[in-house]
């Protein structure tokens, strides 16, 4: 069936669906959605036919006014206040004209909502907008203030753009022979550049695109015949935003993709705050940048958000689920629902199968699922990690002890995972007292990537949700957390001679304002290094893990060689990859027994032994792809 007329039948359905009281505009495509603009929105504040509409045409639906029905957002800001009551605290409104919504933050969300959702109809119906309550988030996060001005800049050429991706998607099937491959480019039998081509004679998904954390210069294989030309890929999967998973998703525009890329809404965030990180702070160290800010914003300019648990047409024969992996914030698992009931993949990225501070566990209930492709980080046979308590315990005997001799703590940490657990555990055992006071330093990305937490409370556990807003303890805007945003600040923290911690990117030791401190604090064996986050094969991190006791660093075109006196520690049971024992047990707890289970992202030896127990255990057939393999599911 033609584009068109599939198009056409779908607007006579809608029509005869919708009360004969809704003035219908129009009915178009933008990007996965089907977009009904209509004259007169507020019938749809009395009526709840969205949803049914959605159920019986099997498409996500968005009732959007038609522009000339809504009001001007200044105009409309004013109306909005004198509806609602003072006591709700407004604190700022944003216009979303791709969406027709207008953002209300406030202190008080209820309060604008209304009882029974009064207010709320009473908001649309004065001013055409759909409203979209949110709290106001504790920290405000300049990068998401950012990234919403420059969606609103550029909406018109964005909108041009989702009606070209949902043309494409909904282009209709062409090929009548049936299968499904994945084509294994980078992150197999590795730790590093994450990329994963899935084909079907209709479509080419490419899942992931990430830097290798341990030597930039390698990237995933883009360049074979499989995945060239770049234009040909229908769209990109992104499951969370670190940057061994989407650092090089803005190479992909520079050299010739088009398309859309889905992530859920904290990751699309975290990725372009750690990709502006990532491109400064290779120039100022002196490397070479594979891209340039622009693509940032090109690749920006393409992302489509998705919550948890929304069915979404990605291509003509593939629908995409995520759901989350317990990783980071925002991180998913990505469920392909491919053809008519053909065949289910399900990638889980970075995941945890148990409760964090921050995060539930991975989910497990999946439709079907007759293939699984899973991390493999600590998939070895001895990679069992302390319980999350035992770990606590020892990173604040550790403290307590370095403070106790005078000395400063260094925690090398990704600005997004560890850091906010580490900050929650250290919060809590400050003011339980099992901790004297002490400064916890926040440098790099860690403070705006804290903010950008704030702002998605409902991506957290509903422990953490339930103490900041019906007990008033928010463990992220603690007094004991200082923000260190300047070179001068952190001259300042190296030379104070109080005991402090000091939380700084990179993790791995492989960059970022870390460096700094770990020159100025390793020759003083007072301090401590404590690694809390996996360290990659050939990163400083993993060689100082080994022993390394003298590190050369280059000062001014001469090398200085720093000797390593701190004391070095490693805390185990903050990751958020699963364990051995917690790998094995998803395999075991899934709704759905795969047929197929294959192992990535770990080193060779784990991702083969993962590979093995699995099969002897469960009796699945698993395999561990090399870089570059091909592997045919149907």
């Amino acid at each position: 069936m033609t584009k068109n007329r599939y198009l056409s039948e779908l607007k006579q359905k809608v029509k005869e669906s919708l009360p004969v009281t809704v003035r219908v505009k129009n009915i178009e495509f933008e990007g996965p959605v089907l977009v009904i603009y209509v004259e007169n929105p507020q019938e749809f504040a009395e009526v709840d036919i969205v949803k049914k509409l959605a159920k019986d045409l099997r498409k996500r639906i968005i009732i959007r006014a038609d522009p000339k029905s809504l009001k001007p957002p200044e105009e409309a800001k004013e109306i909005i206040k004198k509806i609602v009551p003072e006591d709700a605290n407004i604190t700022n409104f944003f216009f979303d004209e791709e969406n027709g919504e207008v953002i209300i933050e406030a202190e008080k969300p209820g309060v604008v909502i209304g009882k029974q959702g009064i207010t709320f109809r009473e908001i649309m119906k004065a001013v055409g907008w759909s409203p979209r309550v949110i709290r106001t988030p504790p920290i405000q996060s300049k990068t998401i203030s950012n990234i919403r001005n420059y969606l609103l800049s550029v909406k018109d050429e964005r909108k041009e753009i989702l009606k070209r991706i949902g043309e494409k998607i909904h282009r209709g099937t062409i090929y009548d022979e049936k299968w499904v491959r994945v084509t294994f480019l980078g992150g197999s039998r590795e730790v590093g550049r994450s990329c994963y081509l899935l084909q079907t004679p209709e479509s080419k998904i490419l899942i992931e695109c990430g830097v290798n954390v341990s030597n930039i210069q390698h990237s995933p294989y883009l360049y074979i015949p499989e995945i060239q030309p770049l234009d040909t890929i229908d769209a990109v999967v992104v499951t969370h935003a670190h940057l061994d998973h989407c650092g090089l998703i803005p190479i992909l525009y520079k050299y010739g993709y088009k398309g859309p890329i889905y992530m859920t809404p904290p990751t699309r965030d975290l990725m372009v705050l750690l990709q502006l990180d990532f491109i400064e702070v290779a120039a100022r160290e002196g490397n070479p940048t594979p891209y340039e800010s622009s693509f940032i914003r090109e690749a920006l300019k393409h992302t489509i958000t998705l919550d948890y648990g929304v069915v979404t047409d990605i291509s003509p024969d593939v629908r995409l689920t995520f759901y989350n992996a317990g990783h980071i914030l925002g991180s998913a698992i990505a469920h392909f629902h491919i053809g008519e009931g053909l065949y289910n993949i399900a990638f889980t990225g970075d995941f945890k199968f148990e409760r964090t501070r921050l995060f539930d566990r991975a989910e497990i209930h999946f439709p079907r699922l007759e293939a699984l492709i899973m991390e493999a980080t600590y998939g070895g046979g001895n990679d069992f990690q302390p319980s999350r308590r035992e770990a606590e315990e020892k990173l604040v005997q550790i403290i307590d002890k370095t403070m106790r001799r005078g000395g400063k703590v260094l925690i090398p940490t990704f600005a997004v995972g560890r850091s906010q657990e580490v900050m929650i555990a250290l919060e809590e055992a400050i003011r339980n007292e099992k901790l004297d006071e002490v400064v916890v330093y926040l440098d790099g990305m860690i403070y705006e990537a804290t903010a950008i937490h704030t702002a998605y409370p409902e991506y957290l556990n509903a422990h953490l949700r339930d103490l900041i807003f019906h007990h008033g303890v928010n463990p992220f805007i603690s007094e004991s957390f200082v923000r260190v945003d300047s070179p001068s600040k952190r001259q300042e923290v190296i030379e104070d001679a109080t005991s402090a911690v000091i939380l700084a990117t990179s993790g791995m030791l492989n960059g970022g304002p870390v460096m700094e401190y770990f020159k100025a604090l390793a020759p003083d064996e007072r301090n401590t290094l404590i690694f809390v986050g996996y360290q990659a094969e050939g990163t400083l991190g993993r060689r100082i893990q080994k022993g390394w006791k003298e590190v050369p660093f280059p000062t001014n075109g001469r090398r200085e060689v720093v000797e390593v006196k701190m004391e070095i520690e490693t805390v185990d049971g903050f990751s958020g990859h699963s364990d051995r024992k917690q790998l094995m047990n998803y395999i075991r707890a899934l709704s759905q027994k795969p047929e197929k289970v294959i192992t990535v992202h770990g080193d060779e030896s784990k991702c083969i032994d993962l590979a093995s127990s699995i099969y002897k255990t469960y009796r699945i057939e698993t395999k561990a792809p090399m870089n570059l393999e091909t592997i045919r599911f149907v």
